[in-house]
């Protein structure tokens, strides 16, 4: 018996939720919400008395599944791994496909993000590098080119 439906969306925590939502709309994705939440709910959920948090969803134009940005304003965020790198445990990367991997990693070098490691390609059919975004996410960007 399966029990998953569908896959609904990837959560990551941020400190600045107004400068990573930037970024990620910056690469093309839409803000599909934002809102507060803290009480009952939020404190069951995540197991911490007193939780408040801050959300922006975010979609692709095209569908499909979502990233949820959250930042605590109560307690206080707790700093993670900035620097971290693809081989420690962890949720590593939130990879999307671009048309043009370049133009991609161009558009966020003009704003202060590098990239990892380099571009790498693939059997001659796709184009990948990793990028470093704000509070240390790294961002796979990758196009098909075969």
């Amino acid at each position: 018996m399966t029990h998953v439906q569908r896959f609904d969306h990837i959560g990551i925590t941020v400190a600045d939720l107004e400068s990573v939502t930037a970024f990620f709309v910056g690469l093309g994705l839409e803000v599909e919400g934002t809102g507060s939440v803290e009480g009952e709910f939020v404190e069951t959920v995540c197991g911490i008395p007193g939780a408040h948090c801050e959300i922006a969803m975010l979609r692709l134009p095209a569908g499909g599944t979502r990233l949820e940005l959250s930042s605590f304003v109560t307690p206080d965020h707790v700093p993670g791994s900035p620097a971290a790198m693809a081989n420690e445990l962890g949720l590593r990367n939130v990879s999307f496909e671009v048309g043009d991997l370049l133009a991609a990693v161009d558009a966020v070098a003009a704003d202060g993000y590098g990239l990892v490691g380099g571009v790498g390609e693939y059997e001659g059919s796709v184009r990948m590098a990793y990028v470093r975004g704000p509070e240390g996410i790294i961002v796979s960007l990758f196009e098909q080119i075969g």
